[in-house]
Parts: C-alpha cells; sequence; structure tokens
C-alpha cells in the first residue's frame, strides 16, 4: 500500500473531524486529502517522477503535514531539514540530497532567495505564505484534487532522514515506504494502547525528526497533530490548556526548563494523558521531579532515525513500578517491542548473556536501507543485517535495557573504561546540578582525565570540591571528574540534544590526535 493512501481512508472515516492544526489554521481531513492530492499532483506535473528528493526547510506548521502526504502519495522522496539550520547548512543538505524542490517556511524564505545562485539542482524555490507563482498555495492551486495513481515498491526511498550523529559528518538515513509503514505498524502496537480518535498530539519539537515520526500514525487513527512553531514555556502551557492537548512529546533538556520553571501549576493541564521523552537519556532523579509536577503520565521511547524511530519502550506501568518498589527502572530504556529484534553483543557482533555490556544490535522491517549516498558508512554500521546502534548496554533477566553510554563517547583512562553517562547520573542527583557533560580532556599521565561541565539551576551555587566529593561518595575513585567547570548554557545540537562532541573538542582543539 502506498503510505498516503492511509490518509485517504481516513477522510472517508472522519471527513470533518481537525486533521491537523497550528495557531493560524486547521486543516480537516477532508481537507487534508483534497489539498495533499492536489499537491502530489502539482509536483509530478513539475516533471518530476517518484524517486525525485523534495525538501522541506520551515518552522513547524500545517503545509509541512500536507507535503509529507503528498508527497507519499506521488512516490517522491521527502528531505525534511531541520528549520534550526543556518542558511549556509541548509544550502550543504540540499546540495547532498540533490533536491529538484524546495519548500520553505517565510522565516526561511529570504535567507534561500538571496543565495538562489548557490542551489543549481533545486530546480523550484516554493514559498509558504508568498504571493504569486512562487507561492504555495499557487502551486497546489494548479494540481487535480483526484488521488494520484502511483505506486510504490516497499524498498523505494521515502525519507532521508539527516541525522546528528557525533562524527560531524553529513549523513541521512534512507528510510523507506516499508520503513515507513512499519513504524504505524509499531506505533499502533504500542503496549499503552492505539492512539485514542480524540487524540490531540501537541508537536513542541522540530516535526522534521523525532516528533514527526508520529504525524502518520496520528492520522492512521483519527486523531489530531497541533504543531508548535517554538519552544516556549509559557506559550506551551497555555497551548496545552487550550487546544486540550492529549499528549506530546519532549527531549530531556526540554522537560527539565519546564519543570525549573515553576509555571505548570499556573495551568490547566488536566487534559494531557501521556508525555513521553527520549532522544537522550533523562536522569532518574529529575524524572521523579518531573512525574511530581505532571503526574504518572511518562513513557520513554529508545530509538533512531535508523530504526525508522522506536525500538524499545519504558511504559506507564513501567515507570510506576520504578516509583514503588524497582527503582533502577527508571535509569532503564524499557524492553523491545513489536516487529525489531534486540540483542546485546560483543564486538564480533555475538550474543551476550543477561547482565553483561554489549553493544545494542537491531534488525527488522524498520531498519533502514543504508545511508545516502555512503556505502563506506552503511558498511561501518550494517552487518549481516544487524544495525549496530554504537549504544553500550546491559539487559537484566526480565529484559529491560540500560544504557551505559555511547561507544565513542567512552573515556580510557589510565586503561580503564569509564562512560560519561555514568557520572552525569550522579551529578544530576546534586540538588544544585540542572544540566552537565561529561568528556574526556587529554591528560599527559593518564592518557585522558574526567571534565565536568555543569548548568546550575536558577539560584542555586555549589562549589567545584563539593561536587568532586559527591561524585566520589558514589562512584570509583577513578570515575570521578578530576574538575568541574561552571557554565550558563550547554551547547545543543539543531534537536535540543547536548552535543557532547563540541563540549569535548573545546580541550582537544590544539591536539593532533583526539584520544588519550
Amino acid at each position: 500500500m502506498n503510505l498516503g493512501h492511509l490518509v485517504t481512508r481516513s477522510a472517508r472515516y472522519w471527513p470533518d473531524r481537525p486533521a491537523v492544526a497550528d495557531r493560524h489554521r486547521r486543516v480537516s481531513y477532508r481537507q487534508l486529502e483534497e489539498r495533499s492530492n492536489r499537491l502530489a499532483n502539482a509536483l509530478l506535473g513539475l516533471g518530476l517522477e517518484p524517486g525525485d528528493r523534495v525538501a522541506l526547510y520551515s518552522l513547524n506548521r500545517v503545509e509541512l503535514v500536507e507535503a509529507e502526504v503528498a508527497l507519499y502519495k506521488a512516490g517522491l522522496v521527502k528531505a525534511p531539514l531541520n528549520a534550526r539550520l543556518s542558511t549556509e547548512e541548509a544550502l550543504h543538505v540540499l546540495e547532498d540530497a540533490q533536491a529538484r524542490v524546495l519548500i520553505v517556511g517565510p522565516e526561511h524564505a529570504p535567507g534561500i532567495l538571496e543565495r538562489r545562485d548557490a542551489l543549481p539542482v533545486v530546480e523550484q524555490v516554493v514559498v509558504i505564505g508568498a504571493d504569486g507563482d512562487q507561492g504555495f498555495e499557487s502551486l497546489l492551486a494548479k494540481g487535480d484534487t483526484a488521488l494520484p495513481a502511483v505506486q510504490v515498491d516497499q524498498d523505494a526511498p521515502a525519507v532521508l532522514h539527516y541525522t546528528s550523529g557525533s562524527s560531524g559528518r553529513l549523513k541521512a538515513a534512507v528510510q523507506t515506504f516499508g520503513n515507513r509503514l512499519a513504524l504505524v505498524r509499531k506505533s499502533l502496537m504500542l503496549p499503552e494502547g492505539r492512539f485514542a480518535q480524540d487524540e490531540v498530539l501537541g508537536h513542541v519539537g522540530p516535526v522534521t525528526h523525532a516528533s514527526g515520526m508520529q504525524i502518520m500514525p496520528t492520522l492512521t487513527t483519527g486523531g489530531c497533530n497541533y504543531l508548535i512553531d517554538r519552544f516556549d514555556i509559557a506559550e506551551l502551557f497555555a497551548t496545552i490548556q487550550r487546544e486540550r492537548i492529549t499528549r506530546f512529546f519532549a527531549v530531556p533538556t526540554m522537560l527539565y526548563r519546564l519543570i525549573d520553571s515553576g509555571l505548570a501549576g499556573d495551568y490547566d493541564l488536566s487534559s494531557l494523558r501521556r508525555i513521553t521523552y527520549g532522544a537522550a537519556p533523562m536522569a532518574p532523579s529529575r524524572l521523579r521531579e518531573a512525574m511530581d509536577v505532571f503526574g504518572p503520565i511518562f513513557t520513554q521511547g529508545y530509538g533512531a532515525g535508523e530504526t525508522t524511530s522506536t525500538i524499545s519502550i519504558l511504559t506507564l506501568e513501567d515507570h510506576l513500578r520504578g516509583l514503588k518498589d524497582k527503582p533502577e527502572l527508571l535509569g532503564s530504556c524499557g524492553r523491545p517491542y513489536g516487529e525489531s529484534e534486540v540483542i546485546i553483543a560483543d564486538d564480533d557482533g555475538n550474543p551476550l548473556p543477561d547482565g553483561e555490556a554489549g553493544e545494542i544490535l537491531v534488525r527488522g522491517p524498520d531498519v533502514m536501507q543504508g545511508y545516502w549516498n555512503a556505502p563506506d558508512l552503511t558498511e561501518e554500521v550494517i552487518k549481516d543485517g544487524w544495525y549496530h546502534t554504537g549504544d553500550v548496554a546491559r539487559r537484566d533477566e526480565e529484559g529491560f535495557l540500560y544504557i551505559i553510554d555511547r561507544k565513542k563517547d567512552m573515556i580510557i583512562s589510565g586503561g580503564f573504561n569509564i562512560y560519561p553517562a555514568e557520572i552525569e547520573t550522579v551529578l544530576f542527583r546534586h540538588p544544585a546540578v540542572a544540566e552537565c557533560c561529561v568528556v574526556g580532556a587529554p591528560d599527559p599521565e593518564w592518557g585522558e582525565q574526567v571534565i565536568a561541565f555543569v548548568v546550575c539551576r536558577p539560584g542555586e551555587t555549589v562549589e567545584e570540591a563539593a561536587l568532586v566529593d559527591y561524585c566520589a561518595e558514589h562512584l570509583a575513585s577513578f570515575k570521578k571528574p578530576r574538575h568541574v567547570r561552571f557554565i550558563d548554557e550547554l551547547p545543543k545540537n539543531p534537536n535540543g540534544k547536548v552535543a557532547r562532541r563540541l563540549v569535548r573538542d573545546t580541550l582537544w582543539k590544539d591536539h593532533d590526535r583526539q584520544v588519550g
């Protein structure tokens, strides 16, 4: 089945229900079906053929969902650009994707149009909100309302999902139509049950990445995708109250800011049934705080763009159990579900028994085809059908996964392997610590030494020696930070994750080697 036809079915079931909305407008399922058909036909009318890339570069808005559905229907490949990218960065992605058409939001259009000469591969720039032939509405009006008769192969590329990664090299996971259908299936197989028809899913993060993975599952079940174009704490709470948002996805950094704001009690947030966090680990101590503020409504998803979203989940019931009688569960990323096969393996890919640390390997219908035009990178991570995540974890006797750290983030000091996440978990327990990032710094004697970068909570202070001593109380001596550096803010990548590589680079910039 063509993935876009799922919306055609939903439009028959729930024609007048809202399918997608933002602060500017609302679109019903009937309207989404008609407008996505028009856009699909208009793009094909430009001479595009199935397999051609169409890039999207905009803040969250209704048109992004209309375009996504249209691209599926036309058999075209979506190449979404994170709206936080600079114009220069966007040009690199467009060149890499070889996008023939770019659909751009009004906030980015001036910068793109000024550099039009640097986009020889892009044949047409379509501007959302603009008048005239270049406008989104003008293009859409040229298309027929009939459903395009485009058949797609399940192994054909559907999305180029550009990943943040840790290497700094531009790379895109090629997600096929089959991968995206597997995403819909596993979303509806969640232990929590299928999405309710009165669901209003708030997209707080950019829908070009993790949050957007739930657009199609929501549309398949008659819910509404509400797109939020910026992260403003008071505005988010007001939107939840006004729109009766039932669930949203957030990275831990967002949740920390929501908790620390102290504003949650000023709004009616009773409509919230689920808050899902992921994309980075969340400190168990701060997770307890979040449940105190929002209630026991949390789930965690662990996955990647390479696995077309989630492969394991820590359910609401798991969180409750963690609060009650198994506190270590709050440090788990849950258990695999759906169709994914997941193992903990040694360096040769051999499965390890419970309790032993190894790399998480995944295979199944949701694993990407490979990296776009990068066979060398693909060969590094996909071996014998297994995707090597680069995450080091152990599994307990119940099947819960506990991530120890990224394989490449490991610090080697005096011959000992040290995982930054283990130290960060301890630091997060300290009442003065809001955010932290632990990295290895060059050391002539030990190879590397442990350095912690810390952001304190508003109004809180703590001495460096006190934090080092605090870590020493909970960790082996060789793991404690040798130094703590207090900073106002940690650098983040466009997806809101702490950019560990940028933090580490400040310590290694004058060294020829990047290891101790």
